[in-house]
């Protein structure tokens, strides 16, 4: 397929995208703000538009409304942990919810407790029975999910982000994980103590750079987490040349597009020929080999705890095996 359709209305449809894509993507709009996109397919050929598939970015709580058959048929969370937990009916959520991946964008993460050895904090213990007045950076989104992972892990040992403030401390908010001016500035001067966040490419190798160490967690506390769908995986020394040694962390990884499970077999596997046909078109995170087969199977970049819907089930036999004859070939 063409990267842009023939016809003048997907001119006008491409040109809405960009429109869009520009509004939502102001760097002034906080986070929290007017930041996410719906995608509506469907037909405006009458009075009233009539949706057919609704498509949208935003928080791991959206899986509410997917799994209610709301306003949002696909969601794409970041990351896979949090659809997790909607299944399994943890953490986030009451119950567990009817809900099936799609596809999986590829991308490699961890999620990490980074702290100064000034502070004698070797453990998340140590954050609550020391009451270090800590000065730790973290995301300004109250609605990110490294906030969520945060307090469940704080939650262990009861204590919150708050409470670091309570004993003197200091949460120095930053937007992205490589934020210069409000985390990567202040770390090289010395004037941030503790680094909790994931986006570990853009900001791991400057903290160790400036004397942070990563906390491993203890077998109790990769248990708990675990359950609540937080993968332990490793740390490579291979990445991050200044790590002392290789250690675990929890998986920050995949990008899970979710529907619920009711949705039509057909549309789903529409999806994921979609994804393969406009492969080119896709900003895949580098250094993951993405593609719409990667996206359907079970890698370190696409963690998959929920299961896939049946339609994608079915594009995976059909193309997969493709690609295997295409290979031997």
């Amino acid at each position: 397929m063409e990267p842009l359709p023939r016809g003048a209305n997907f001119v006008r449809a491409k040109t809405l995208w960009e429109i869009g894509l520009h509004i939502a993507g102001n760097p002034a709009t906080p986070y929290g703000g007017n930041r996410d996109m719906v995608i509506t397919v469907g037909s405006g050929s009458g009075p009233r538009f009539r949706p057919w598939l609704r498509m949208a970015s935003g928080s791991a709580i959206l899986a509410e409304e997917v799994a209610a058959g709301g306003g949002v048929d696909l969601a794409f969370v970041n990351p896979s942990a949090l659809l997790t937990q909607a299944y399994r009916g943890v953490g986030l959520f009451k119950k567990p919810l009817p809900l099936r991946i799609v596809a999986s964008y590829p991308s490699w993460d961890r999620f990490i407790f980074t702290v100064h050895p000034r502070t004698g904090i070797r453990s998340l213990a140590d954050i609550k029975t020391r009451r270090y007045p800590l000065r730790a950076s973290v995301r300004e989104d109250p609605t990110h999910s490294t906030l969520i992972l945060i307090e469940q892990a704080f939650a262990l040992h009861g204590f919150t982000l708050n409470d670091i403030e309570s004993w003197g401390g200091r949460l120095v908010l930053c937007g992205g994980p490589s934020d210069v001016r409000r985390r990567l500035e202040p770390l090289a001067r010395g004037e941030i103590d503790a680094v909790f966040d994931e986006g570990i490419k853009v900001w791991f190798a400057q903290a160790l750079e400036a004397g942070l160490v990563p906390l491993e967690l203890d077998e109790d506390e990769f248990a708990a987490m675990g359950k609540l769908g937080w993968r332990r995986v490793v740390l490579p020394k291979a990445r991050f040349p200044r790590l002392a040694k290789e250690i675990d962390a929890l998986d920050f990884s995949g990008w899970p597009i979710y529907c619920n499970a009711s949705l039509p077999e057909e549309t789903a596997y529409d999806v994921c020929a979609a994804l393969a046909a406009r492969e080119a078109e896709i900003p895949w995170e580098k250094g993951t080999d993405g593609s719409a087969l990667h996206a359907v199977i079970e890698t370190d970049t696409t963690p998959m705890d929920v299961p896939l819907h049946p339609g994608a089930e079915r594009w995976h036999r059909e193309h997969g095996r493709r690609q295997r004859n295409a290979e031997r070939t």
